[in-house]
């Protein structure tokens, strides 16, 4: 009997200890956790604009979420933006909430908070026993630039006279450091760059007006600071309309079926495997997945100026087709397609060497679909030369060329029925009219001019 109750007593005494161990284990792992909440934010700006929205969560796996406060602190005095209470599920389970997500727009004018240098504080605490009861404390800091004022914008050129198809050079200077600044042209951009002058906040930029734009399309300098302020400016223009040619262009079977095998293993086909069809699907859905390559490629242009002068045009060529020349297709006298000739054909003899027309660096030395062997120069600022249809180019990405060098010969790739240079001029990705680009007095007027008077001013 005596032994039942000591076993007993030792069993007891052994439930007990075990217990308290689990208790004290309880309390230490989980009641008494050390793991801080976690803030994630995403801040792309150390500036705060005239409105801007703040995106953040906050997170606690183990105890749950007490409280979230966030604010801004300015020339000593505290703001709050936010500030929330979570609720708990009693003194020994935690907080029932384990993640939150938050988006607040914050707009300074509104709230009385004037520019200049701040610090956004976001205070979260979760349900542990932590700190007196209180629980862990995450405390996350980042000073930010309060600017509410949009950038000013300064025209310094006077005239900008572009023809549809044609270019055109603005300059203008900004009150401030810009992260995104260009001209609109109705909805296309073209960038605009600093670093050329002197003054580092002076910008130059090349746009262009598309063949088929209207005369009515809108232009306007658009400048967008690092706070996400933003700021429109007008300009005097004057657009100069242009009638551009029809062409009908006779399609043979002789033409089919010498040009249409080298297409094969770059087009899809469907049921139909005429050569008429196989044409077509060059000549559309080709040509598009060309020009898409072709925007890919002039996208992320040099930012220095490489070129000067005028542009050279092959030597003793003769002109075969214009720029934006809207061709109409014929096969057996009926139309079959349409489309427009986004470049100038030069003929001279055969496999004639082809200069590059101006200083830049070569971006593109391959076969190009309907364009055949191409290379393509970035001159900078937004603008490249395109020379196509080429039997061999002596060139390769990354090169530097200077004008007049050899870059490659003429010839008869692509969807070209005889050998000669296929040239275009881009701005950004617009085809332009290479004729403005030959002419000195153009590029006098409406480039140099305008650089050397930015300049001295």
């Amino acid at each position: 009997m005596k032994t039942k109750i000591k076993n007993f007593k030792s069993f007891s005494i052994s439930t007990v200890i075990v217990l308290v161990v689990v208790v004290i284990v309880w309390v230490l792992v989980i009641r008494l956790e050390g793991e801080e909440p976690v803030v994630d934010i995403d801040l792309s700006s150390d500036f705060l604009g005239l409105s801007q929205e703040l995106s953040f969560s906050v997170t606690d796996n183990k105890s749950g979420l007490r409280m979230v406060w966030i604010g801004l602190i300015k020339d000593g005095k505290e703001l709050v933006l936010l500030e929330k209470k979570f609720p708990g599920s009693g003194f020994i389970s935690g907080g029932d909430v384990r993640r939150e997500s938050f988006r607040l727009n914050v707009e300074p004018k509104k709230l009385g908070i004037s520019d200049g240098n701040a610090t956004l504080q976001i205070k979260v605490r979760d349900f542990s026993w932590r700190g007196r009861l209180r629980g862990n404390l995450t405390l996350f800091e980042k000073n930010l630039v309060v600017d509410t004022q949009p950038p000013g914008i300064d025209v310094l050129t006077r005239f900008h006279n572009i023809s549809k198809g044609g270019s055109g050079l603005i300059i203008y200077k900004l009150s401030e450091p810009c992260q995104k600044t260009g001209i609109y042209v109705g909805d296309t951009f073209y960038p605009g760059y600093t670093g050329y002058f002197k003054d580092k906040q002076t910008a130059m930029a090349f746009f262009a007006l598309d063949y088929e734009d209207t005369t009515k399309s809108e232009m306007f300098v658009d400048a967008v600071d690092h706070a996400g302020n933003r700021s429109k400016s007008g300009f005097h223009h004057y657009i100069k309309n242009k009638v551009f040619k029809k062409d009908v262009l006779n399609i043979t079977d002789g033409f089919l079926s010498s040009k249409m095998p080298e297409f094969e293993n770059l087009i899809k086909r469907n049921g139909d495997n005429s050569l008429v069809q196989t044409f077509l699907k060059v000549n559309r859905d080709l040509r598009k997945a060309n020009y898409l390559k072709i925007v890919e490629v002039v996208q992320n242009p040099e930012k220095i100026l490489h070129w000067s002068g005028s542009f050279l045009r092959l030597p003793k060529s003769a002109r075969k087709a214009a720029f934006a020349d809207h061709r109409e297709y014929q096969y057996k006298g009926k139309m079959i397609d349409q489309q427009v000739h986004l470049g100038i054909d030069l003929a001279s003899l055969a496999r004639s060497q082809v200069p590059a027309a101006n200083t830049g660096k070569v971006v593109f030395s391959d076969n190009l679909g309907i364009y055949g062997n191409t290379v393509i120069i970035d001159h900078g600022f937004g603008l490249f030369s395109m020379y196509s249809h080429l039997s061999e180019m002596d060139v390769q990405s990354g090169q530097m060329v200077s004008m007049g060098d050899t870059i490659a010969r003429t010839g008869s790739t692509g969807l070209a029925g005889g050998d000669h240079l296929h040239f275009s001029l881009l701005v950004h990705g617009t085809f332009v009219n290479p004729v403005e680009w030959w002419d000195s007095v153009w590029i006098e007027n409406n480039v140099s001019s305008k650089i050397r008077d930015a300049g001295a001013g």
